[in-house]
């Protein structure tokens, strides 16, 4: 049964879990920079911790935030969404450091944090996916045999490196050939490779919103997740917390 949980997170998203946390009866530790010190995610919780000046900095600091989560007595740390909510290392020092994690496990993260690996997971464990390369693509000539296999149009997409601005729908070889050199928003260096694969996108309704890791490596593919975000009305606390610097 968890006890106590340190939310490694801010505003509203970790005001949500302060507020589960209290209808749990679970006691909640919140964490702010100076920026967020008069935020209410930090008036509501039952503590509150300062991990530094630095608007970010704190809260992309996987090993200080479990430290101060074990310093603090928790026995579980709340990610949230974003941050590190999707980081691997985060989960490692949670497990070496005896704290439970809120999230999948860190060979999990890392499995789903490339497009490739994860499109190969969801077929292994049966997972119906739309038609694409089994992985990444080398160059263009491989590009366009794809293209004909899988059927236009087609969606190009990073697997990693691309921010959300590589994803092209090539309707057309002719489109292919012009979106392979274009789908990178920056040129990548001469020691990265870059790698393509791809999927079949007729399938694929207009208002999905698609996403991308951002890593090091301009490494490509055509994909495209959907993502479904739901909020749970949840009830205020009005617990005072015991804010310390």
């Amino acid at each position: 049964m968890i006890k106590k949980i340190l939310i490694a997170n801010r505003g509203e998203i970790a005001v949500r879990i302060v507020r589960a946390c209290a209808e749990m009866g679970i006691r909640s530790v919140a964490v702010y920079s100076d920026a967020d010190r008069h935020a209410l995610h930090v008036k509501r919780a039952d503590e509150a911790h300062s991990i530094g000046a630095e608007p970010l900095a704190g809260y992309l600091n996987p090993r200080k935030l479990v430290n101060l989560a074990v310093e603090t007595g928790c026995d579980a740390l709340h990610p949230g969404y974003g941050f590190l909510s999707e980081n691997a290392e985060l989960a490692d020092i949670c497990a070496e450091r005896g704290v439970k994690f809120i999230g999948p496990s860190a060979e999990v993260i890392r499995r789903m944090g490339d497009k490739t690996e994860a499109r190969r997971s969801m077929i292994k464990a049966g997972v119906p996916v739309t038609p694409g390369t089994e992985g990444n693509v080398a160059d263009i000539a491989e590009a366009l045999t794809e293209g004909d296999r899988i059927g236009y149009p087609v969606m190009l997409k990073a697997t990693s490196g691309g921010g959300g601005r590589g994803i092209r729908r090539c309707n057309s070889r002719e489109e292919l050939e012009q979106a392979f050199p274009a789908s990178s928003p920056k040129p990548p260096r001469p020691s990265v490779r870059r790698k393509y694969s791809w999927k079949n996108a007729s399938s694929i309704p207009s208002t999905s919103r698609r996403r991308s890791s951002v890593t090091a490596l301009a490494t490509w593919c055509i994909c495209s997740s959907a993502i479904a975000r739901s909020s749970v009305a949840t009830r205020s606390s009005s617990k005072s917390p015991q804010v310390r610097s």
